[in-house]
C-alpha cells in the first residue's frame, strides 16, 4: 500500500491512520506510514491536528468496562476466542495511541523520537494482524464480540502533555501487559493452546521494548526539565490514573524496560 502524495509530513500521515475507520485498512496505513518515515517520504512536521477520538469501525460495540460480559473459565473455545477478541481490542486502540504520540507530541523531541514509535506503531499493527489472524483460525474475527471504550480514556486525559501521556500509557499501561501477560500464557498452555502462547510470547517480548521507549523518553523530558523522574512520574500517575497501580508486578519485566521498582513501588495499592 502506497501513501496519498498529499501526506508528506509526519502529523498528517499520523492523522489520517487515526481518521481510518476500518481495521484492516488502519492496519495496512500504519505500516506504510511507517515505512515511509523510514525511507525519508515524510517530512518532520506536525502540521495536522490530531482528533480528539479516532475514527472507528461499527463493530465491536463498544461499552463501558462494567458492562462487559464475562468471558468466563479459559478452557472452553468461548473464553479463549473472548480472551484473544479482548487483547486483538487492545492492540487495535494501541495503532491509535501510537500515532497520536507522534503526532501531537514529536515536534517537542528530536527526530530520534518519531523514529521509535513509528517502529512501536508498526509493532502494534503486527500484533493486531496476528490476533486477527489467530480469531479466524478459531473461527471468528475481530469485531464479533464487544470492547470495552475504557482504552482511549487514557489518551484524552493525558490530550496537552507529553510527559503525562508516556507515563500512562507505556509506563503504566504497558508495564500493566508485562505483569499480566505471563499467568495468561500460562492458561493458554494449559489449556493446550500452544499457538495462542507462542503468539502471546512474542508479542510479549515486543513491549517490553516499547516500555522502554516510554522510560527513555520519559527520562529524556524529565532530565531536560530538571525533574527527578521517578517523583514526577509518581505525580502524574497519581493525577492523571484512576484506580491506583496494583501488585503483583513483573518486576523483571519491567527492569528489563527501565522501569525500576523506585517509579512503581510508592504507588503500589
Amino acid at each position: 500500500m502506497s501513501l496519498p502524495q498529499s501526506l508528506d509530513s509526519v502529523g498528517a500521515a499520523c492523522a489520517h491512520i487515526l481518521l481510518t475507520r476500518d481495521p484492516a485498512a488502519k492496519l495496512m496505513t500504519a505500516r506504510a506510514v511507517a515505512r515511509g518515515w523510514r525511507l525519508g517520504k515524510l517530512a518532520h512536521r506536525f502540521d495536522a491536528a490530531m482528533p480528539d477520538r479516532p475514527a472507528r469501525p461499527d463493530k465491536p460495540e463498544l461499552l463501558p468496562p462494567n458492562q462487559m460480559p464475562k468471558r468466563g473459565r479459559i478452557g472452553s473455545d468461548r473464553a479463549r476466542i473472548a480472551m484473544l477478541h479482548a487483547l486483538a481490542h487492545i492492540e487495535f486502540v494501541a495503532i491509535d495511541l501510537a500515532f497520536d504520540l507522534i503526532g501531537r507530541f514529536g515536534g517537542e523531541f528530536p527526530p530520534e523520537f518519531t523514529d521509535e514509535w513509528m517502529r512501536v506503531g508498526a509493532d502494534e499493527a503486527m500484533h493486531f494482524a496476528l490476533l486477527d489472524r489467530r480469531l479466524r483460525q478459531l473461527g471468528s474475527h475481530y469485531g464479533a464480540l464487544p470492547a470495552h471504550d475504557g482504552l482511549w480514556q487514557a489518551a484524552g486525559e493525558t490530550a496537552h502533555d507529553a510527559l503525562a501521556r508516556l507515563a500512562i500509557v507505556p509506563m503504566v499501561l504497558e508495564a500493566r501487559a508485562l505483569d499480566i501477560t505471563p499467568a495468561t500464557v500460562a492458561r493458554f498452555e494449559g489449556v493446550g493452546d500452544e499457538v495462542s502462547a507462542r503468539m502471546l510470547r512474542r508479542i510479549m517480548t515486543d513491549e517490553i521494548r516499547h516500555v522502554s521507549a516510554g522510560t527513555t523518553w520519559f527520562a529524556h523530558a524529565t532530565k531536560r526539565l530538571g525533574l527527578d523522574p521517578a517523583n514526577h512520574y509518581q505525580i502524574l500517575v497519581k493525577r492523571h490514573f484512576r484506580g491506583g497501580l496494583k501488585p503483583p508486578f513483573n518486576d523483571s519485566a519491567r527492569r528489563q524496560a527501565g522501569l525500576t521498582r523506585e517509579f512503581y513501588s510508592p504507588l503500589a495499592q
